[in-house]
């Protein structure tokens, strides 16, 4: 019996201390502290494992693709330029992708641009040009 009343004394005497639960979120986005967000950044790069193909190591062309590019960059603004310069009122540039055709007439040029796979043809007429 006397244990008994110990062991009842002892419940009593002791008050059962519990707060309230309180649910902080990690993430930034969520509310969270914003300072999180460097790691759960890291942590998840870390875990991708998806590899761009368009980003990084090569660009996709190759530099004799690039050489070709610009030099029919500089082939086109050379064919325009020489328009109406040393009597010549006319020019072509034919390339494995297009073909294009420049001419001057009375002030106006008309140049011609055609698709070489499909056959389009894409017309551009400017009117009003004084020759120097």
């Amino acid at each position: 019996m006397r244990s008994l009343l110990l062991l009842l004394a002892l419940t009593v005497s002791m008050t059962a201390s519990a707060s309230e639960l309180i649910y902080r979120p990690v993430n930034p986005s969520f509310g969270g502290n914003p300072l999180n967000s460097s790691h759960l950044l890291g942590t998840a790069n870390a875990q991708n494992d998806y590899k761009d193909p368009s980003a990084g190591g090569s660009s996709g062309t190759s530099a004799l693709d690039r050489l070709t590019s610009s030099l029919q960059s500089r082939l086109v603004s050379q064919l325009l330029a020489d328009i109406g310069k040393d009597g010549s009122q006319t020019g072509s540039l034919v390339t494995d992708e297009f073909a294009i055709n420049v001419v001057d007439e009375d002030g106006t040029l008309a140049i011609s641009i055609t698709d070489r796979a499909t056959n389009e043809t894409t017309m551009i007429e400017v009117n009003g040009l004084i020759a120097d």
